[in-house]
């Protein structure tokens, strides 16, 4: 799974069968401290949860197309849960 804040929302003009109700967002990907890491995409959101500002996790290639009902519908990338905290064990604590 990788991290990601959501950006923007995504109104289709078409929508494919089995992705009727899934909302679509611009998600920015990030590292592991929250810093910007590559271009921003689009994301189905599998939580339907998931809005501007909030930090999420998704998947990508196959695993995201299994993550949504029914399964296999035809997304490169998909939100599967909303993140509250991140904690970094690798770094002193202050």
């Amino acid at each position: 799974m990788f991290l990601g804040k959501v950006i923007g929302r995504l109104v289709p003009a078409m929508v494919t069968d089995g992705m009727e109700g899934i909302p679509l967002l611009w998600v920015q990907p990030l590292d592991k401290r929250g810093a910007d890491s590559g271009t921003p995409f689009v994301c189905a959101d599998g939580t339907r949860m998931a809005g501007p500002g909030e930090t999420v996790y998704w998947e990508a290639s196959r695993e995201a197309a299994l993550t949504l009902d029914p399964s296999f519908v035809p997304v490169d990338h998909a939100i599967v849960g909303i993140v509250d905290d991140i904690m970094l064990l690798d770094e002193e604590a202050p």
